[in-house]
């Protein structure tokens, strides 16, 4: 048999209880014979904690210091774990990601796998242990910790799965696959039984939380099938991401993203090269910039609007005010506490009448759409946030309802 990759998220990890649930998954997996790999978060809360007890320190962290500690929560998680194993009389060893090593880059917080070395976890394979390894987390090439950032042990888990040429990775979460919208906003959602990889890709980046979107990347790019299980039903199928949907649904998924702002330069001139300004501006100030509509006014100027998360909106602001003379810009205007809504599907924008359902439902429930982005593979509206709930729920019932 082959290699297994299981990942378990921190609500699955989170005491001795379920800790127990977690060995069963793996203890299936090895009494078939396969060779398993685990990847695991840090319990519970663990993670908020550290950040809180870093912030009666201080509240502009040193980024290495900050990636030092919040890793240790993973440390925790994989040594009870492989104790709790032991205990069973199951062969188990805990890594942490600087002792395998996961080579990353030196971004803290938000680091990148560059490569992985796999004789330490092969090593000890071949000697008939489940090897736990730290989520979330790598060493960068002058031996400082890093960490990939929240949701980062999906990713760990994938681009194990991939360098160790897995049969396939397995994340273990709280719900029992991916579902056609977050069943805590719409009540009759549908499970999907598969979605492609570049459907979950933009679920994830439009607010789903079921899988972190780098995750995906890396399960497309070296084709790992991903399965989305849920820890706490025996015999869950879940769902499995690839590269091909085998459901034949119109839209697969309706998806919230908060906590918006949109920023709109007001009187541009209209000329060649003012856009490639703005944006190279905000480029070089590590702006991520998403929906950005551009109008034509009177007497040669240009307005654009285009919308950041609102944690970046002061710092959009600020850089914007400093270069609005070098912009020739007349106004600098913004709007927050706006919301995401988007449908997602493979080949949408090729589907007639897809889009006119989608603004029907919206204008059904007088719901005023303040901007409009579409893909081959998504269209999305920025809504009032107060009524970003109201607009999933409405969208979903044209799409899935009967």
């Amino acid at each position: 048999m082959g290699i297994i990759v299981q990942k378990f998220g921190g609500s699955s990890v989170a005491n001795l209880e379920r800790l127990e649930l977690v060995s069963e998954h793996i203890i299936e997996e090895v009494d078939k014979g396969n060779k398993v790999v685990v990847v695991v978060s840090a319990q519970g809360k663990t993670t908020d904690r550290l950040i809180s007890e870093e912030a009666e320190i201080t509240k502009n962290p040193d980024r290495r210091e900050h990636d030092v500690l919040v890793s240790t929560g993973e440390q925790i998680t994989i040594a009870k774990l492989a104790m709790l194993l032991i205990k069973k009389n199951y062969k188990a060893v805990s890594l942490t990601g600087w002792q395998i090593p996961i080579v990353t880059n030196s971004e803290f917080s938000n680091s990148r796998v560059r490569y992985i070395h796999n004789e330490t976890i092969n090593d000890y394979l071949a000697s008939g242990n489940i090897v736990i390894i730290a989520g979330f987390q790598g060493v960068d090439e002058n031996g400082n910790i890093t960490t990939f950032g929240r949701g980062g042990s999906d990713t760990t888990a994938v681009a194990l799965a991939a360098s160790l040429k897995a049969e396939k990775c397995d994340i273990y979460t709280d719900v029992d696959g991916v579902y056609t919208s977050d069943p805590r906003i719409v009540n009759d959602v549908k499970k999907l039984k598969s979605i492609s990889y570049d459907e979950m890709l933009e679920m994830s980046s439009m607010g789903a939380k079921v899988l972190h979107n780098r995750c995906v990347e890396i399960g497309k790019k070296y084709n790992v099938p991903i399965y989305v299980k849920s820890t706490f039903e025996k015999n869950s199928i879940g769902t499995l991401v690839n590269n091909k949907n085998l459901e034949d649904l119109v839209i697969n998924g309706v998806t919230k993203d908060d906590y918006i702002s949109r920023i709109t330069i007001v009187g541009l001139e209209n000329k060649i090269g003012k856009t490639y300004e703005l944006f190279k501006i905000l480029s070089k100030n590590l702006i991520n910039v998403d929906i950005i509509v551009q109008s034509f006014g009177e007497h040669i100027t240009k307005d654009i609007a285009f919308t950041v998360k609102m944690n970046d909106l002061q710092k959009t602001l600020d850089v914007l005010e400093e270069n609005k003379e070098v912009l020739g810009a007349q106004e600098i205007l913004h709007s927050e506490n706006l919301s995401k809504v988007s449908i997602i599907g493979v080949g949408i924008a090729n589907k007639p009448g897809v889009a006119a359902d989608m603004f029907e439902a919206l204008y059904e429930n007088n719901i005023n759409m303040h901007m409009i982005s579409t893909s081959e593979i998504k269209i999305s509206v920025l809504v009032n946030s107060e009524e970003a709930d109201l607009a999933v729920r409405a969208i979903h019932d044209k799409f899935f309802k009967n």
